[in-house]
């Protein structure tokens, strides 16, 4: 298990994507976390948790973060904005002690990016180009046009060009702690570059901004250009990077200059809003993130590394062109609670809505039911020499504590031998269960079928028991269509991965039945993961809030 936590998650849909795609490409289950003041921020509808969290300017927020990595066991640690660099990056000790990375340069080199004098400075001492900055204006002597902006400004906030000493002075009026550089005419260009614990490059991506909003980018094209890679090898020398960097620059003149040069222009120490755009054209740092931290479990003491992606730098020498949009969720994430399935018809619920989608296990039968009757099957097969009840009732108390029951069975009668277990497995996997409707769930069934509204079924588990399961019961000829999760993985695929919360099965749901989405419902007793993706996607959900469910594993 692989468990991610990004701080002040906001509106990085796309990064959360662009993990979430990675997690899908390895061996490992991945958890997603997402911290944030708003339970509102877009970004968590696509976390598999959520924690809220206090300011970053808080004393507080330091420990609740560390708290809550520790108490989740976080591997690693992500910042997404400017504010949080520093303060995590001063405290990464702490972090480090509890077993979590914390994926930021060190102090230092923070300072370095959110001052733009120093930054300067930087390049400067790099060996890069950079306009030469003053924070007064009484000093400015370089020319106009010219470029005023704060010292640690972000988005282009508060970032203008004078073209007169008149406009100058007036904007420096406005403008607090301020810096002023020569404007640079020419094309804008953002290099992302994505560092090892080893401060070693793996990832170099140079991209022209085509276009341009409040500061991010709208649009871009891979520009993998020689100069500008090896102008980054020649930063990376002296800033000792950790994580992502996202590197400003201009390909053009300032007044006075013959020829075009590369003026570097600023350092983001984090994923930029434009990082996904680089991750999407084949410089997938989440998946490299993952590679070294399942390097690092494998060995805690070795620092994990990761060559420099040539094969990544040639595939994007095509110089794709990029674009991004906005989209919108619903962020609701709270589901109507209700203790009986017959509470959607006594009322109005239903009122409005053309389809209603079901969970099948704890919604409408109990799954102890289906354990029992698999526990009996297997007492009843003659594989353990003992009395059938007292084996029924081993199993069932190891499972009631939460315990393999299978194995304890095993343990308790000397039984060592693979085979027996493995047809044991295969007796509980394979059995046709007796089990029985919830009773209030066979009079919705009953009432739902003579509305006119279409009926959905989605659930989680391996295709053989779900099936078998659904043909004990008898109810397939309620439901219009029906979608065991597993199913969806295909021959290749891992099945845990398109089970809820994620959302593929309800897209495709509503695809079938041909219903907007804010005229579906879905029900489902796990208040953990069966509502966050409809919510997300913009249906209604209800909590069937079972006394009757169990949440322990029984295999």
């Amino acid at each position: 298990m692989i468990k991610i936590l990004f701080t002040s998650a906001g509106r990085r849909v796309e990064l959360m994507q662009a993990f979430r795609q990675a997690a899908d490409m390895i061996d490992e289950q991945v958890e997603i976390y997402g911290a944030d003041m708003s339970d509102s921020a877009p970004a968590l509808a696509y976390c598999d948790k959520t924690e809220i969290v206090c300011r970053i300017s808080d004393s507080n927020y330091i420990p609740l973060l560390a708290q809550i990595c520790e108490r989740e066991k976080i591997d690693v640690l992500i910042p997404t904005i400017d504010t949080d660099l520093l303060v995590l990056s001063e405290h990464k000790c702490v972090f480090e002690k509890i077993g979590t990375k914390v994926l930021v340069s060190d102090p230092e080199f923070i300072r370095a990016c959110r001052d733009k004098r120093n930054t300067a400075a930087f390049f400067v001492k790099c060996g890069l180009n950079t306009p030469n900055p003053t924070d007064n204006v009484d000093n400015y002597s370089d020319g106009y046009p010219c470029f005023i902006k704060p010292l640690d400004g972000s988005s282009s906030i508060n970032a203008f060009r004078a073209d007169s000493e008149e406009q100058l002075r007036g904007l420096a009026a406005k403008v607090p702690d301020y810096i002023i550089q020569p404007f640079v005419e020419g094309e804008e260009y953002t290099i992302d570059i994505f560092c090892g614990f080893d401060n070693e490059p793996i990832f170099i991506t140079p991209r022209k901004r085509l276009a341009v909003r409040s500061g991010e980018v709208l649009k871009t094209q891979m520009f993998m250009d020689e100069t500008m890679i090896a102008e980054s090898k020649q930063l990376l020398k002296e800033f000792k990077a950790v994580g992502e960097i996202t590197v400003q620059l201009i390909r053009g003149r300032k007044v006075g200059d013959t020829e075009d040069k590369d003026y570097f222009i600023e350092i983001n120490p984090r994923y930029g809003g434009g990082a996904p755009l680089s991750i999407k054209a084949g410089a997938d740092s989440p998946l490299a993130l993952m590679n070294m931290l399942i390097q690092l479990k494998k060995n805690p003491d070795r620092t994990p590394a990761l060559p420099y992606d040539v094969e990544a730098e040639k595939h994007m020498d095509a110089v794709s062109v990029y674009t991004r949009f906005d989209q919108s969720i619903c962020v609701d994430n709270k589901a109507t609670e209700i203790k009986s399935l017959l509470e959607l018809i006594d009322g109005d619920m239903l009122s409005g809505l053309e389809g209603l989608i079901l969970d099948l296990d704890d919604t409408l039968y109990s799954e102890k039911q289906y354990v029992r009757s698999g526990y009996k099957k297997i007492a009843e097969s003659g594989l353990i020499s003992a009395d059938p009840k007292e084996i029924e009732n081993v199993l069932w108390e190891a499972f009631s504590n939460g315990q393999k029951a299978i194995d304890v069975l095993l343990e308790k009668y000397g039984v060592a031998d693979d085979a027996i277990k493995q047809k044991i497995i295969a007796i509980y996997r394979n059995q046709e269960p007796d089990i029985d409707l919830y009773g209030d769930a066979k009079v919705l069934l009953d009432k739902l079928s003579k509305m006119d509204i279409k009926l959905g079924l989605i659930t989680d588990g391996r295709p053989e028991g779900q099936w078998s399961k659904i043909k004990a019961l008898g109810i397939e000829h309620y439901f219009d269509e029906i979608i065991v999760t597993d199913e969806l993985a295909g021959r290749c695929g891992h099945p845990e991965r398109f089970r809820k919360p994620n959302s593929i099965a309800f897209e495709i749901m509503q695809k079938r039945l041909g219903i907007p989405m804010h005229k579906l419902m879905y029900v489902g007793d796990n208040e953990n993961k069966d509502h966050k993706a409809p919510l997300m996607l913009g249906m209604k959900a209800v909590w069937f809030n079972n006394g009757d469910a169990f949440r322990k594993m029984f295999l």
